[in-house]
C-alpha cells in the first residue's frame, strides 16, 4: 500500500523540481531580452521568428541571389557577388542612387573578363538591405555600358557579424 504512495510522492516531487527550473530560465531569458532591447513575444508579427539585423534571399532559378540595396533613400536592385572585392555600380544606378562621378574620376584601373576599365570609387556613407544599414561602404562606379547589373560585393558582405548559404537561402546577419 506504501508503494504507490512513495511512488506518487517521488513523481510530485521531480514535477516540481522541473517546474521551478522551468521558471527560472524563463525570467532569465525575460531579462536578458529586456537588456537586449528585444520586444516581447506578443509585439512581434505572429508566426515569423524575431531576428533583429536578419535577411534572407532565396536564389533565383540560376542559383543567383538578388536583392534590392537603398542608398539615400533609392532602391537599387543588386546582385550579391561574393567574388567582387567592392560594391560595383552600374552608371545608370549610380546617378540613381545620387553618386554623382565626373568622367575624370574614372582612373581606377578594373581586371575583368572583357579586360581593363577604368571605374571611379566612391564610399556610400549608409547602405541598406532589408534592416540590416552598413555604413561607410567603398565602392566603384563603371562606366556607362560597361555593367548590366550592380553588384554587392565583399566591402558590404565582409562588415556583416555573418553570411551564410544552405539549400538556396542565403542568409545575412548584420
Amino acid at each position: 500500500m506504501t508503494r504507490p504512495i512513495v511512488w506518487a510522492f517521488g513523481i510530485t516531487a521531480v514535477a516540481a523540481i522541473w517546474a521551478v527550473g522551468l521558471a527560472e530560465r524563463f525570467d532569465r531569458s525575460a531579462l536578458t531580452s529586456a537588456a537586449v532591447g528585444v520586444p516581447p513575444a506578443d509585439a512581434r508579427s505572429a508566426g515569423a521568428p524575431f531576428r533583429p539585423n536578419t535577411e534572407t534571399l532565396f536564389a533565383d532559378s540560376q542559383g543567383h541571389f538578388a536583392t534590392e540595396a537603398v542608398i539615400d533613400g533609392r532602391r537599387l536592385r543588386m546582385l550579391v557577388d561574393t567574388g567582387a572585392t567592392t560594391c560595383a555600380f552600374t552608371y545608370e544606378d549610380a546617378e540613381r542612387a545620387g553618386l554623382s562621378v565626373s568622367e575624370r574620376d574614372f582612373r581606377l584601373p578594373v581586371q575583368t573578363a572583357n579586360g581593363t576599365v577604368y571605374a571611379a570609387r566612391v564610399r556610400i556613407s549608409a547602405m541598406r538591405v532589408g534592416n540590416i544599414v552598413v555604413q561607410g561602404v567603398d565602392g566603384m562606379v563603371m562606366p556607362r555600358g560597361r555593367l548590366s547589373t550592380s553588384l554587392l560585393g565583399m566591402s558590404f558582405l565582409k562588415r556583416l557579424n555573418e553570411f551564410s548559404m544552405n539549400g538556396g537561402r542565403l542568409t545575412l546577419r548584420g
